[in-house]
């Protein structure tokens, strides 16, 4: 049996023919926590959630129908202990002279350990979004981000790639609120009391912060700095990542303020009208943001921003304080 080192060694290995090909330096050394991630969602997902739905909700999860109904009530679980976990994560990368230096191009070790356990969640939700097709929107949105939350490892936008991570504080809620309609406690207090903190995280959280953030983001990215330091194609990707994400979360919302009240209107009529789908496809986060009023961006390669391009090293990357 390998010992932990050893499968770290490998596992960075075998990231590295990635890492060269798509130039994501920042890649190899935390490709390991990228796929133990990705492993613990999945085992969340097909062991952790059935255990704990027959022990806490044996009733409510006996009486689904078929495998599929089963697995979007476990897809719930794993969204929900993502987005606990993703959010104590993210918070730790906030305040880092690092990031706030250089927010494009800046990196720091605590913003790329949330971007590798977001990563792994993001392959995890695609190949669920594959393997148990409902939606062609939940599987484009998956591999949406796991692209974009790769490309954070060249380094690229780790100061924002976080921040937009806290989109989750709504995430919670609305798990919760579907839980309580399947285990019978439509139009309760509790869910009117969990409806109203709902829309206000999603609001507060997704929309007012959400666009304060992008105004400065779009700001930076047209910047004629980042515009000549950022590849072409990349630079497209991060806009039309975060213009489509932006827009999902106004549509999101819409459907939740309609799904909310139809559920107290008439709380037979909940099947008719889903509060969002499955979990699986909103917990994801856009492009990763830059801020304005510091110094334009300076090139990746450059010594305070990046390290040298060091493919084989098994040694953590870790930024300055």
């Amino acid at each position: 049996m390998l010992a932990p080192g050893r499968v770290d060694a490998l596992l960075q290995r075998l990231a590295q023919p990635l890492a060269r090909g798509l130039d994501l330096p920042h890649l190899p050394p935390h490709f390991p926590l990228v796929a133990y991630s990705a492993l613990g969602f999945t085992a969340v997902h097909v062991a952790l959630a059935p255990l704990l739905s027959r022990w806490l909700a044996p009733e409510s999860y006996g009486k689904l129908k078929g495998r599929r109904a089963r697995n979007n009530w476990n897809i719930h679980i794993v969204s929900l202990v993502h987005a606990v976990a993703i959010i104590a994560l993210a918070l730790r990368a906030f305040n880092q002279p690092a990031l706030a230096a250089d927010k494009v191009f800046g990196w720091h070790e605590t913003a790329e350990v949330a971007n590798s356990v977001a990563l792994g969640y993001f392959i995890w939700d695609t190949i669920d979004a594959i393997v148990n097709f409902t939606d062609l929107g939940f599987v484009l949105h998956g591999l949406a981000c796991v692209v974009t939350y790769s490309l954070t490892f060249t380094p690229y936008l780790q100061y924002f790639s976080c921040r937009f991570l806290l989109w989750e504080l709504s995430t919670p809620f609305l798990n919760i609120h579907w839980f309580l309609d399947k285990t019978g406690r439509t139009g309760s207090t509790l869910q009117l009391v969990n409806g109203i903190l709902l829309l206000s995280t999603f609001f507060f959280v997704r929309i007012v912060y959400g666009w304060y953030i992008s105004v400065t983001f779009w700001r930076v990215m047209f910047a004629r700095a980042t515009r000549d330091a950022m590849p072409r194609p990349v630079w497209a990707v991060f806009l039309l990542g975060h213009a489509t994400l932006t827009l999902l979360n106004l549509l999101w919302l819409s459907k939740m303020v309609r799904a909310l009240r139809r559920r107290f209107d008439d709380p037979e009529d909940l099947d008719k009208q889903p509060l969002l789908g499955s979990a699986a496809g909103l917990a994801a986060a856009p492009p990763a943001d830059a801020d304005t009023g510091v110094r334009p961006p300076t090139p990746p390669r450059s010594a305070s921003s990046s390290p040298p391009r060091n493919y084989t090293s098994t040694d953590p990357v870790r930024g300055a304080a």
